[in-house]
Order: C-alpha cells, then sequence, then structure tokens
C-alpha cells in the first residue's frame, strides 16, 4: 500500500495570507499546501462590521461554517438567515450563498469544505463582485498601465 503518511501542523492565523478578494478577509489555514489536506480545506473569515464576503456557490463542496463572534446575516439562493455566535451553518453544494456582517463589531467565522475539487479554480463560483473586489480590479489595471509607461521610459533612455 503506497499511502503518504501525513504529520499534525500547528498553523497560526498570523502566518495566512490575507485575501480580500471576495470581500471580507478570508484566510485559509489547512489546506492540501499548507498542511497536505486531502480531503478539504479549513479557514476563518474576518468580516469588519457593514462588510459582506460576495455571493457565489461550491460545485464540488460542501460548506460547514461556526461562527465565534459578531452578528451574520446569510443569504442562501436568495433567502436571508440570521447566524451568530455559537452556531453553525451547512452549505450544500451548488446553493449561492453571502455573508453579511449586520452587527457592529467585526464577525468572525471558521469555515470548512470538502471534498476538494478536482482543481482549485474549479471549487469556487463567484456571482456577482464585491466593492473590495472591485476596487482592488481597478487599482490593479491601473497600476498596470503605470508600471508598462514606467518600462517604456526606462527603455527609452
Amino acid at each position: 500500500m503506497n499511502q503518504r503518511m501525513l504529520a499534525p501542523r500547528v498553523v497560526d492565523l498570523s502566518d495566512t495570507p490575507h485575501n480580500r478578494r471576495r470581500g471580507g478577509d478570508l484566510r485559509t489555514m489547512l489546506t492540501p499546501a499548507t498542511v497536505g489536506a486531502t480531503s478539504g480545506f479549513m479557514g476563518v473569515a474576518v468580516i469588519a462590521a457593514g462588510e459582506r464576503i460576495g455571493e457565489h456557490y461550491h460545485p464540488y463542496s460542501e460548506e460547514f461554517v461556526y461562527v465565534t463572534s459578531g452578528l451574520l446575516e446569510v443569504d442562501l439562493d436568495g433567502e436571508a438567515q440570521p447566524l451568530g455566535p455559537e452556531q453553525g451553518l451547512f452549505i450544500p453544494p451548488y446553493v449561492r450563498h453571502r455573508f453579511r456582517n449586520v452587527g457592529d463589531v467585526e464577525a468572525r467565522m471558521v469555515f470548512h469544505l470538502g471534498p476538494l475539487a478536482p482543481r482549485p479554480e474549479l471549487g469556487h463560483v463567484d456571482t456577482e463582485q464585491t466593492e473590495d473586489a472591485a476596487q482592488q480590479t481597478a487599482r490593479h489595471e491601473a497600476a498596470v498601465p503605470a508600471a508598462q509607461a514606467a518600462d517604456a521610459s526606462g527603455a527609452a533612455s
């Protein structure tokens, strides 16, 4: 039997990269890349007051959510559902969902998705773009011509 041996591993939240592409701050902690996980991945979402994670769905994975702090409202296929501390939520594959922090303080939730999609880029389908994502796209698009102009002026001198 040729089975890869996995070792237990602790990953600190402070060692994980920030991901604000979909709104909130999604920090994937225990993943195939970080710990060699083979059946899913786990992380923490930090959502500032008034902020949201844009609507999306997962075609291959179930999602499990546990709120540790704050008050959220989650839209599940367009129907709003309150979600607060010490509550868990199960989201089946293909259910569109969006999380909104409706409280006055930061909200935090732990999420786990499994099984893994065949390839990472197939695991998440955005159905809307968040303001944060739109701002990042605009900043990137503005930076690319500026960088190209700088390269061109450097090449011309």
